[in-house]
């Protein structure tokens, strides 16, 4: 039976620069990759995670979805800890939609907030 070896979710935004500059200065991902001229598409990676970003014209999310559905992620990514990747993100200055803590089933988690209003999970098993 085939396996799966992992996910590259897609992420779209309306600034590459911008988005580029918040996945390198502040969560410590590397570009793997642009494509088009000018650049459309890029893909970042910080340890297993890989990050495709989409250049999108206009408003990434409607407002009244955010309005309704306040913490729809973009992307989970799995850590072995959580701890000190939250304090390296704070560190350097990312805002938190939400701070660290145990959730009920035990995960340790935090939410970073892009640019562009994607949601991004970093979840340690518990």
């Amino acid at each position: 039976m085939p396996k799966i070896l992992s996910a590259e979710p897609q992420l779209f935004v309306t600034d590459l620069d911008a988005a580029l500059a918040f996945y390198r200065d502040g969560l410590g991902f590397t570009l793997a990759f642009t494509y088009g001229a000018p650049p459309f598409y890029a893909q970042v990676a910080r340890g297993g995670a890989r990050l495709n970003l989409r250049l999108a014209s206009g408003p990434v999310y409607d407002p009244g979805f955010r309005a309704r559905e306040s913490d729809a992620l973009a992307a989970t990514i799995a850590l072995d800890q959580a701890q000190s990747l939250f304090n390296e993100f704070e560190s350097a200055g990312v805002a938190m939609h939400q701070p660290l803590r145990t959730q009920p089933w035990g995960a340790r988690t935090f939410i970073v907030r892009d640019p562009d209003g994607n949601l991004i999970a970093f979840a340690a098993a518990g």
